[in-house]
């Protein structure tokens, strides 16, 4: 039986088969449909099984990575939502939370983006609960139906219900979905208690709004897609990767596709987390560079950091999500030349998949960083084991645009456009190490995606953060991560109270009820008992404190929770800010959080060898480095054994990307087939 992954990325669509008994793979790269994700994974997936000689019939999982979600979102092409809420607060969405980005000055140039529902598709109704959940009015449910039938002959394809205080008793909102569900059936509905059971009406509504906004599409894609899987003979499980890394049904993720919005980049965290502890490296700071853009995120002790917020471009909902910080620079960013500041600047605007980098001669002419790569030999002059020739002409034509406005040579405008675009994804690096607390010296750094394993030495070099990991099949790691990893599911609510006036009991009963409602949604999963585990989590605050900090419960019998919970918070707003006050702790929400274990893999290891990697050679070429041309050695990553040291400039070529490394680092082969790269120095200390 097979397991199979599939990540749809900006420029490519990735798939990995994996044979479940061996855990041996199959592999391919077909260019992104984006007016049709599901065609360019029909073919990808025909594509993998007849190169394995396999059946559809055979494969027992699929596990999907998706960018449908995150696209509607940046595209602003999601569902016209109409939304109902309370008496007094029709404006919820427009007065947000006053929130301008930028510096002191930023509300001069801020263009405020639009809500996602106009104020035209808002209606409020009257009915109310107080915040401990009793009812203060009862629902006026003939304005529920007046309101629902309004909206719907305006022409909204969703709705959205946000009652205040419903996360204390949410009656009120499924009663109105009931309304909503006999007066316009066949219109999707999301309530704000069925979303996100928290306190804070404007993130509540909001994220319930998104779900609303991306839930058609969402759903319209994976109904298309599962039928045409069926249709190609695939009846096993489907399943798509959540934002903070899990699996969840098609089913469950038609109901709640917020969770989606962040599906793509977790899957290449989703691996790191698989494979960064099995070579040794449980602390990593991966880099996920593709052909559009880069996603960075910090994994500590081979867990990765969750966020309890999504944010993608100027949209923040509150859903879970890996702390994945994305910039735009991948192999197909433009460079250009401002005629005001006549600097060089890098992306974000990509060439894409289509015409996609001048060198790939699709009818691409600006200079990209795909383009400088060519330009300076790092690429061999064949991408996808031969069937994507590479033009070096073209690639020099390219960035010769570059090199006339700045008055440098071919060499050195492209060398310019690699330094950019590294010190952009310095930048995604620090954030999530520098300025979360944590020392990047003390992590590996695991680079992957088609362009990242180009650029991750040199990325080690400016972080100081050794030794850089490579793993087998870079350019396809998100669709393994996909593969690898389990259901996850939460449950939480809102509490809202000072630490000292809770009761260990009542706490206790709390995260007892919460992990029942994990369970049931395991049990529609098909997880099966054994392979269930859950832990608990609180965010709490100083009193009075406008945020709060997540700590993990230790809700074991015979363990004092409260206690733990003080100092946890303490010790996380110590290393977060730099202090700690002595002031009364209050807990805001409590959650339990199910994850699955059933689906993980074991690498395999590859044969063994001795240092000299004189079998795995097939060429040699010039490579710009350092303001002049040396020869670097090109090896066969799929030749490398176990124990083989490649000294630097080496550049190691296979199906779905090429790793540079750069003079003055030796790399390393381990007996999982990872590329361990060091400085020279301490090569043959590590």
């Amino acid at each position: 039986m097979y397991r199979l992954g599939v990540d749809v990325g900006g420029t490519f669509t990735d798939v990995l088969l994996i044979e479940e008994a061996t855990g041996k793979t199959r592999r391919t790269k077909v260019p992104s449909t984006p007016q049709d994700q599901s065609v360019g994974v029909i073919e990808g997936v025909t594509r993998v099984l007849t190169d394995a000689r396999a059946r559809a019939a055979d494969v027992r999982q699929f596990l999907h990575g998706t960018t449908v979600a995150t696209n509607a979102v940046l595209e602003r092409r999601g569902a016209r939502v109409g939304l109902v809420v309370t008496v007094g607060y029709r404006q919820i969405l427009h007065i947000a939370r006053s929130f301008v980005p930028g510096g002191l000055g930023g509300w001069i140039v801020w263009d405020r983006p639009a809500e996602m529902v106009a104020l035209e598709d808002v209606r409020e109704v009257r009915g109310r609960m107080d915040a401990r959940g009793e009812q203060v009015e009862p629902l006026d449910e003939a304005a529920v139906r007046a309101a629902v039938r309004q909206l719907v002959d305006q022409g909204v394809d969703a709705l959205a219900i946000g009652f205040v205080n419903s996360y204390a008793n949410p009656a009120h909102e499924q009663r109105a979905a009931e309304i909503a569900a006999a007066e316009a059936p066949g219109v999707p509905v999301s309530t704000s208690a069925g979303v996100l059971p928290e306190l804070g009406e404007y993130e509540r509504t909001l994220t319930t709004v998104a779900n609303a906004y991306v839930r058609p599409g969402v759903s319209s894609y994976l109904s298309n897609l599962s039928a045409k899987l069926v249709a190609e003979g695939l009846l096993g499980e489907r399943r798509v990767l959540r934002s903070d890394g899990g699996l969840m049904t098609f089913e469950r993720a038609e109901d709640i596709p917020v969770s989606l919005l962040m599906s793509g980049p977790a899957g290449g965290v989703a691996a790191a987390v698989a494979l960064g502890p099995a070579a040794g490296h449980p602390d990593l700071l991966t880099l996920d560079m593709g052909g559009t853009s880069t996603d960075v995120a910090l994994i500590e002790n081979g867990t990765p950091a969750i966020r309890r917020e999504t944010t993608v471009a100027d949209l923040a909902v509150r859903a879970p999500s890996i702390d994945v910080q994305t910039v735009g620079a991948g192999g197909g960013s433009i460079a250009h030349v401002p005629e005001l500041t006549g600097a060089l600047r890098v992306g974000p605007a990509s060439a894409g998949a289509l015409p996609g980098p001048a060198t790939y001669g699709r009818g691409g002419e600006l200079p990209t960083v795909t383009d400088a790569n060519v330009v300076l030999g790092y690429l061999p002059h064949a991408l996808l084991g031969g069937a994507m020739p590479l033009d070096v002409e073209k690639a020099r034509t390219a960035v010769g645009t570059v090199a006339s406005r700045l008055g440098v040579s071919v060499e050195a405008a492209a060398a310019a456009i690699i330094d950019i675009v590294n010190e952009n994804m310095l930048g995604a690096l620090r954030l999530v190490s520098v300025q979360r607390g944590y020392d990047p010296r003390r992590f590996a750094l695991f680079g992957f995606g088609g362009a990242g394993p180009l650029h991750v030495n040199a990325l080690a070099k400016l972080l100081g953060s050794w030794p850089v990991v490579i793993p087998q099949s870079p350019g396809v790691l998100c669709a393994y991560g996909d593969a690898s990893t389990g259901v996850r599911a939460e449950a939480n609510r809102s509490l809202v109270r000072p630490l000292d006036d809770v009761d260990e009991e009542l706490l206790r009963r709390e995260f007892t009820d919460l992990a029942a409602q994990i369970d049931t949604e395991f049990d529609r999963a098909g997880v099966p008992g054994d392979a269930r585990s859950v832990r608990y989590e609180a965010d709490v605050r100083y009193h009075g404190q406008g945020f709060e900090v997540s700590v993990e419960v230790d809700a074991g019998r015979g363990m004092a929770v409260i206690p733990g919970l003080r100092s946890g918070f303490d010790e996380a707003h110590q290393r977060l800010f730099g202090f700690a006050l002595d002031e009364r702790h209050e807990v805001v929400n409590i959650r339990a959080v199910g994850v699955s274990h059933a689906e993980r893999i074991t690498p395999v290891e590859i044969e063994s060898g001795d240092r000299d990697a004189a079998q795995a050679i097939v060429g040699r070429q010039q490579v710009y480095v350092d303001g002049g041309w040396q020869e670097a050695t090109l090896y066969d990553r799929t030749a490398l054994r176990a124990g083989n040291e490649l000294s630097g400039p080496a550049i190691v070529v296979e199906m779905d990307s090429t790793s540079l490394v750069l003079p003055g680092c030796v790399a390393r082969v381990d007996r999982l087939g990872n590329l361990l790269i060091l400085p020279a120095e301490q090569g043959g200390n590590r």
